[in-house]
């Protein structure tokens, strides 16, 4: 147990440089500089820049200004440390676990940008399709294998590819096919396409439940960014081993 501690402290550390990442992603502004309060532009002491705990002890406010902290922080904090010991659980102390838990953080940066900013930042995509790929050729045993997975990249991004030309990127970004061009690569074919699906039922399934209760006026030609729904899919069948095959099997009826 003091392990898995460890392993979910160092990702709250890790959720909070996340933060600063996301939010200060091609603005200019230095991702080593100190930080300070997005109201009174204070700079915060070490004590209020403990991951979730300083949250909570300044109950959601700034100490000078008393403007309220955006609940993106602890949230972020605590998914990134609970995302490190879910790949922790999964893979102990090894190569991969270093390597997932680079992956993982690159995820989660896409994820609330695109939510942000509705644009999936080019600099995290592309670090992600390339450690995804190597990763994969890694694990690779057989000529023939390496064939499967140097094509499970383009396979589950054609779709993406062909929405976003027809559509003239209306229905799709391109950010969205760089990114399902890593998923394939992360995992391999039939894991790609159960993320694929999951995430257009997930994002059908939300889009619906927020234009029915008016969430933000939304309405049919509304933009709902996608990458997020890509990623929770990405999770589904990373951490729940599910399969292609487990999908089709849920519309499978035997006698």
């Amino acid at each position: 147990m003091l392990i898995e501690f460890f392993v979910f402290l160092f990702g709250l550390c890790i959720g909070s440089f996340l933060n600063v990442v996301i939010y200060r992603y091609n603005t200019g502004w230095k991702i080593t500089g100190r930080s300070k309060c997005l109201s009174c532009d204070k700079t915060l002491a070490w004590y209020e820049l403990i991951p979730l705990f300083s949250f909570l002890f300044l109950k959601g406010k700034c100490r000078e200004c008393k403007s309220s902290i955006s609940w993106q922080y602890p949230i972020i904090e605590f998914v990134t440390g609970a995302l490190f010991l879910a790949v922790y659980e999964k893979y102990a102390l090894s190569m991969y676990t270093l390597y997932y838990i680079v992956l993982w953080s690159l995820l989660m940066v896409i994820f609330v940008y695109d939510l942000r900013h509705k644009i999936i930042p080019d600099g995290m995509v592309y670090v992600f399709m390339f450690m995804s790929l190597f990763l994969s050729v890694l694990t690779v045993s057989t000529p023939a294998q390496l064939v499967g997975i140097l094509c499970a990249g383009p396979a589950i991004a054609l779709p993406f590819l062909l929405m976003w030309l027809i559509s003239k990127g209306a229905w799709m970004g391109f950010g969205d096919v760089k990114l399902a061009l890593g998923i394939g690569w992360m995992l391999g074919l039939a894991g790609g396409f159960a993320a694929i699906i999951l995430a257009f039922w997930i994002g059908a399934f939300i889009g619906i439940l927020l234009m029915l209760f008016r969430f933000g006026n939304l309405g049919l030609r509304s933009e709902i960014p996608f990458a997020p729904f890509l990623i929770i899919g990405i999770a589904i069948v990373f951490f729940g081993n599910i399969g292609f095959n487990d999908l089709i099997s849920l519309f499978s009826f035997t006698t």
